[in-house]
């Protein structure tokens, strides 16, 4: 049987005079391997796609980190340098991807900046530079080069009960990475929290009564995906929700 396609989405880099559309390996490794559907990086080329052509042709959207920002001005917020860098053109295509592939019940993945971006496509608001937030801890990564210290497991997480996260990964607190400036403020229509820091950050959200899977998370499990058990299943129950799209999208 032909493999699921999943869209990912990309961040505009200027490299060498030109603007390249890139998504980092390890958000399509975890694909590949992790839900064993098959990646495509979609440009962020905002009003010039055809998102309902692109949407018609895969069976799952994968919303990735990044070190930019969602501008805070689509939410009502100021921008600003410090907040920055800023990415206007994946800004112009994620957001209003992700309108539509929730409205269309098309399974839906969002990882740190793609939980952001799912939140403020909803009708949300972000809070920016949690670091700075009374009551609230240091969620950055470290300042080293060493990716497998950036993406250490740094804190825990407790589930809410009864949940989409809860049905994947059961109800215990599990420990998670934390590489993030920005969280989730107000939360958009429909969305409701899956599991939270012990300062209160929302580390993971679903949306309520959905015509698909949808299922954020504001660490990143794609890094871990081969040797840890909850990023692992993360991707495996992705997957799921692929296939089960697919099948329905073709009438198999």
């Amino acid at each position: 049987m032909t493999k699921p396609l999943v869209l990912v989405t990309a961040d505009v880099k200027a490299v060498d005079g030109y603007n390249w559309h890139a998504a980092a390996s390890t958000y399509l490794q975890a694909v590949l391997k992790g839900s064993d559907a098959i990646p495509m990086i979609l440009p962020s080329l905002g009003a010039d796609l055809d998102l309902e052509a692109a949407l018609d042709q895969v069976d799952g959207v994968l919303a990735t980190g990044s070190r930019s920002n969602v501008n805070p001005e689509l939410y009502g917020g100021e921008s600003t340098e410090e907040n920055g860098p800023y990415d206007p053109g994946r800004d112009s295509t994620t957001l209003p991807l992700l309108r539509r592939a929730v409205e269309r019940g098309i399974p839906v993945f969002a990882v740190c900046r793609g939980m952001q971006e799912l939140n403020v496509a909803l009708g949300g608001t972000l809070l920016t530079e949690v670091q700075t937030l009374e009551g609230r801890k240091d969620h950055r990564a470290p300042t080293t080069e060493r990716q497998e210290e950036r993406f250490r497991i740094a804190h825990p997480v407790e589930v809410t009960p009864g949940g989409c996260l809860a049905a994947v990964l059961g109800e215990e607190p599990f420990e998670v990475n934390s590489l993030h400036r920005q969280a989730v403020g107000d939360l958009g229509n429909g969305l409701i929290i899956e599991a939270q820091a012990e300062d209160g950050t929302i580390e993971a959200a679903s949306l309520k009564d959905s015509p698909g899977y949808v299922l954020a998370t504001q660490w990143h499990p794609e890094y871990w995906v081969m040797t840890d058990g909850p990023s692992k299943r993360l991707f495996e129950a992705f997957g799921e929700a692929v296939r089960a799209y697919r099948e329905k999208r073709l009438g198999l």
